[in-house]
């Protein structure tokens, strides 16, 4: 019975931000270690960062296609591999390692075009293989505690969702010249390697997840305000919701508000009470039972429901973050990568992370609010 795995990476070299996240979230429990990869472009870089991890030699690839058909083939190949690249690659990258038998989970969004998520997903059906996407907030104890609340039916039905995620880093971007693209994650703002959108792409879609994992409802329609600020994608939106159920609610996504860092706030509203999670303070959850106070959920204590609980690896009162909540999309990720490739059952819990099907529905996300902001905010179907 295999105990552990291997994997492998393309992109997220040493100076790259989420790889090294990646790499160090998977790196908490100790059941999967890197093997083989492709992190950069850069002869230099990607060198540079194959020896700070003491990968053989030959286990390090110039080219990802390279990398997928080499390890498909080998008796100790990886078990899963990381895509870890800006938006543009994302597509070809992980159809070469699903075709190359090889387990992917991906960064989101997961890619360009609705027709290449579709795409994506039909491949890793029709090969039995696992894909994950990583939408990485869902990893929180807290926003799995707020999972397992609504399912319980603490708050009862559904009827309005308010959420945001605000940011302030490009406000510098209001009405500039394009030496404004030189700025960090200057790629984000480009079409060719973004995609279609910026904003709704990078943070927006975290929102979409993050709402639709707590809720288990998905989206019907949407009608979004998007403003460019004259750069080629947009900056900022304002987004009216439809969920399946016909409930509706509010997104707003931004990266020109100023005096706000990594802001997503979620704010789900039943009929039966409510609840808050705000990033910044991951720890906390706010639960309101109708006509009683606000009630302050602290994560790592025992009244923590079961299915969130087991993801808490500090006592109360210790700060857990983002490093944490990747360890434990890993946590859910490596068990199902480790029962598949022992033959077991996967169960629903066992599928505890953001599948290839997630992958889709935020890419339909993404496009019906760009579609919507070109036509003056009217309803598109997601």
């Amino acid at each position: 019975m295999k105990k552990t795995l291997t994997y492998g990476q393309v992109g997220g070299s040493l100076h790259a931000f989420i790889g090294d996240v990646h790499r160090t979230g998977i790196a908490y429990d100790g059941r999967a270690f890197l093997a083989a990869g492709c992190f950069s472009r850069d002869e230099e870089k990607n060198r540079e960062c194959a020896e700070f991890y003491g990968l053989s030699p030959d286990r390090v690839y110039g080219d990802y296609r390279a990398m997928a058909e080499a390890e498909g083939k080998r008796e100790d190949g990886i078990d899963f591999v990381v895509v870890t690249t800006p938006n543009n690659a994302h597509y070809e990258i992980s159809r070469a390692f699903l075709e190359n038998g090889i387990h992917v989970m991906c960064e989101k969004p997961l890619c360009f075009t609705v027709e290449e998520a579709e795409d994506l997903a039909r491949i890793a059906r029709e090969k039995g293989l696992l894909f994950g996407v990583n939408y990485s907030y869902s990893g929180n104890v807290m926003v799995k505690e707020a999972r397992e609340l609504v399912k319980s039916g603490a708050i009862g039905e559904v009827v309005n969702v308010n959420a945001e995620y605000l940011q302030e880093y490009l406000v510098d971007d209001i009405g500039a010249t394009n030496s404004a693209l030189l700025k960090l994650s200057s790629w984000r703002k480009d079409p060719e390697i973004a995609g279609a959108s910026n904003c709704v792409g990078d943070i927006g879609s975290h929102i979409e997840h993050t709402v639709a994992y707590i809720t288990g409802l998905g989206l019907k329609r949407v009608a979004a305000l998007t403003d460019t600020f004259g750069q080629p994608l947009d900056l900022n939106a304002n987004i009216l919701v439809e969920f399946e159920n016909g409930a509706h609610g509010v997104y707003s996504c931004s990266q020109v508000c100023v005096g706000h860092m990594n802001g997503l706030t979620v704010r789900i509203f039943g009929t039966e009470g409510a609840i808050e999670w705000v990033q910044e303070n991951p720890n906390i959850l706010y639960y309101t039972p109708k006509g009683e106070p606000t009630r302050i959920y602290n994560r790592g204590m025992g009244y923590i429901l079961p299915g969130a609980a087991k993801f808490s690896r500090l006592p109360s009162g210790h700060p857990e973050g983002l490093f944490t909540a990747f360890a434990n999309i890993y946590k859910a990720w490596i068990t199902a990568v480790l029962k598949t490739a022992n033959g077991e059952e996967l169960t629903e819990e066992d599928r505890d992370f953001p599948t290839v099907e997630d992958g889709v529905r935020g890419v339909k996300f993404i496009h019906a609010c760009v579609e919507s902001g070109k036509i003056d905010a009217k309803w598109v179907e997601v």
